[in-house]
């Protein structure tokens, strides 16, 4: 598995209870990445918008077989494409996993359901298509994309307005209409599906699309569920100036967050809304400028390998190219920009740890910071890295394992020592690197287990 470190941390840019937050390259060579989940086992399934669903193994390499491939079916381009996987709740048994895409005949949305091969886990069979949603679309923007099995097993689908500037259609605000909602259907049906129980429109014979679950919204490019608070997180893209990042209980139905009335917390088109008190505003917000344009939702960290992620909500700005995170007070950090990277995804593998994709580069991160859980530096007691500057030498002391190995990579993500043994008494060799800041990084196998800045003078 290769390893670049993109360092969130540039000095003091973005700092995790004195922690850096890196990201480390996991795979390269995917085309347009536009979505990663997992099913509840150790791989990473990710999503090429151009129709074609990869599986990346554990140590980062990507089988050779595509898990599906239906680029025919698929319209591939601009906003356009393959965007959503969601496996069932029940995928062990059932091999059922759904699919989210803009139809090759006519760009409209389509939900489906499709199966895994009876005699492979890696493959899946592109015959098995079942429909499940066809929802027309005035433009070719704005698509929406995301979906997700709830903890109630609903699935959940969000939709973009239907696109082109401001919504001239006043999709988001027609609660007849599909277009810019989050929708909420029961997929264990005979038929294409069912109406759950609870729906806020479900039964009404004069208004209100039974499969709506909220509504007001622009083009929400993903959400996901924080299930240790009760939470959906939404990030919803802004028209020109304001992205948003809504949170709101799983629980409740029927939400109205604004759009095309409000922008983020201002005013867009209020002609015909309702008032105010019957629309929930963003937890948070960002306006455009150091280049900002277009917000990527991510995901709350619930893992267990860097305790300092704890409860941080995740996400990214396209144009900008920058990582942030919002703290459970709803405070946002930014951190530097990565460029090249335009980050269009976040995703969890089965131990919730985070990863994030860039549709430009076709590159995987994982999400780390500096120091691991208790449990995960086994050989490690207190350390101590001295001298800091250092040349020549670098000594280590509280190693239980001798057998540690030693990376050491700049901070522009250039390794320049790798796998290095620690000698006898401590010491590491690193003559003949040239001056600057770097990570020491100590290691138990290919397992990251402690980082420290370390300075060569």
């Amino acid at each position: 598995m290769k390893k670049l470190f993109f360092t969130l941390c540039v000095f003091s840019s973005l700092i995790v209870n004195a922690q850096s937050i890196n990201l480390v390259e996991f795979a390269s060579g995917l085309t347009s990445p536009v979505e990663i989940t997992n099913a509840n086992d150790t791989r990473l399934f990710v999503v090429q918008q151009n129709g074609i669903i990869k599986i990346i193994q554990p140590n980062g390499t990507i089988n050779g077989a595509d898990f599906l491939n239906i680029s025919t079916k698929v319209l591939f381009g601009g906003e356009r494409g393959l965007l959503g996987l969601a496996f069932h709740p029940q995928y062990a048994t059932n091999g059922y996993f759904f699919v989210y895409y803009n139809n090759v005949s006519n760009g409209n949305i389509t939900v489906a359901r499709y199966s895994v091969s009876a005699t492979n886990p890696d493959i899946a069979d592109p015959a098995s298509e079942k429909i499940i949603l066809n929802i027309p679309k005035p433009f070719d923007n704005h698509n929406g994309g995301s979906i997700h099995f709830a903890p109630d097993g609903y699935l959940w689908i969000v939709t973009g307005d239907g696109g082109s500037g401001g919504d001239p259609n006043n999709n988001a605000q027609n609660i007849n209409s599909l277009l810019g909602k989050m929708l909420r259907i029961d997929v264990n049906a005979t038929g294409p599906y069912n109406i759950p129980p609870g729906n806020p429109f479900a039964g009404n014979l004069v208004t209100g699309a039974d499969e709506i679950w909220a509504y007001g919204l622009r083009n929400a490019w993903k959400f996901s569920f924080d299930t240790t608070t009760g939470n959906v997180m939404i990030a919803d893209v802004g028209q020109g100036a304001i992205e948003e990042i809504n949170k709101m209980p799983i629980t409740q139905a029927g939400i109205n967050y604004g759009w095309r009335c409000y922008e983020g917390n201002n005013a867009y088109n209020t002609a015909g809304c309702g008032s105010m008190a019957s629309m929930t505003f963003p937890v948070a917000v960002y306006d455009h400028s150091g280049g900002k344009c277009s917000i990527t939702g991510g995901y709350v960290y619930r893992g267990t390998q860097y305790p300092a992620l704890q409860g941080k909500y995740f996400f990214a700005d396209y144009c900008s190219t920058q990582v942030g995170f919002m703290n459970p007070d709803n405070s946002i950090v930014w951190g530097p920009a990565s460029s090249g990277n335009n980050f269009s995804t976040f995703g969890q593998n089965s131990q919730k740890e985070l990863f994030v994709a860039a549709v430009t580069s076709g590159k995987i991160f994982k999400i780390t910071t500096g120091s691991l859980a208790t449990d995960e530096t086994s050989g490690l007691t207190s350390i101590n890295i001295h001298p800091n500057p250092a040349s020549e030498k670098v000594f280590i002391e509280g190693l239980l394992d001798m057998n540690n190995t030693i990376d050491l990579i700049s901070t522009e993500g250039k390794i320049v020592l790798e796998k290095a043994k620690v000698e006898y008494d401590g010491s590491v060799d690193i003559t003949g690197i040239p001056p600057g800041a770097y990570y020491l990084i100590i290691k138990s196998g290919d397992v990251k287990s402690y980082s420290q800045k370390l300075i060569i003078k």
